[in-house]
């Protein structure tokens, strides 16, 4: 495949973004991916989805993305970009990835 399109799913605020773009790295930053190039449908279409003009309105000005990599659900390589969307998330079908407080050795007397 001479042009990859990457379909890329992370969760943002409460919201699950789907977008498609054409490059993807490992950032030098160290625990964010780098995400270029974005992908949106065609002017062309007639019927407009109003998700994906929330996303390309978000988007317009941003060459370069950072995204945390704990925040990426899935990256898939697909033959051809579909509709990006952003889906708000209700209830608490999305679990907050798991956190503890560093562990602090024991001290004498407690």
């Amino acid at each position: 495949m001479a042009n990859p399109i990457y379909k890329v799913i992370f969760h943002n605020q409460n919201q699950v973004y789907e977008l498609y773009a054409r490059a993807i790295y490992q950032s030098e930053m160290y625990g964010f991916i780098e995400v270029e190039e974005f992908v949106f449908g065609e002017k062309a279409q007639l019927v407009v989805d109003p998700s994906e003009e929330k996303l390309k309105g978000e988007f317009a000005s941003v060459t370069r993305s950072y995204i945390p990599m704990h925040s990426i659900v899935r990256i898939d390589e697909v033959e051809k970009e579909g509709t990006g969307k952003i889906v708000e998330v209700k209830g608490d079908k999305v679990t907050q990835f798991p956190y503890s407080a560093p562990m602090r050795p024991p001290h004498d007397g407690e």
